[in-house]
């Protein structure tokens, strides 16, 4: 029994150690997957679920000032450019600016347009309203990676010391 549980204790512990050395990377490049999924799709018209409460948003938001064509491939733009900057690491500060301000604009519908985003207010979420929610995740990912840059500098710095 005992042989068992060390076994057992040096597999976790070499799972743990793989998760240690991959984990950051993997997050950022899953996360970049999906913005650049997820913007991808908005530049075919009625491909995206989101599509129309995006562009009613931004109309709202706007004053009507762009038109819905601007709206969308904007948003699909700037979604895949944050899905790139995720996916190769490079320019990530920027990446994350973009992120945290596209989240900004994705809770807007929740107050603007709640009978779109709920069925049942304030805890029946339409299937707008759960991809409006599942932010929520898309967002701690970002403070996760956002964290590890200041981990990198303390890193970077005491070598070249």
């Amino acid at each position: 029994m005992t042989s068992l549980k060390n076994s057992y204790a040096q597999y976790e512990h070499m799972a743990i150690e793989w998760m240690n050395r991959n984990g950051l990377r993997l997050l950022r490049i899953s996360l970049g997957i999906v913005f650049f999924w997820f913007g991808f799709l908005k530049y075919f018209p009625g491909v995206s679920p989101a599509q129309d409460l995006a562009i009613n948003t931004i109309t709202l938001l706007t004053f009507g000032l762009l038109s819905p064509k601007v709206i969308i491939v904007g948003l699909a733009t700037w979604e895949v450019l944050i899905g790139i900057g995720f996916i190769t690491g490079k320019f990530l500060r920027v990446t994350l600016i973009l992120l945290f301000a596209q989240m900004l604009g994705t809770f807007a519908p929740v107050f603007i347009f709640p009978n779109e985003v709920f069925s049942a207010i304030p805890y029946g979420p339409t299937l707008e309203g759960q991809y409006i929610i599942k932010n929520i995740v898309l967002i701690s990912a970002g403070i996760v990676i956002g964290g590890s840059l200041m981990n990198k500098r303390a890193v970077l710095k005491s070598e070249s010391t």
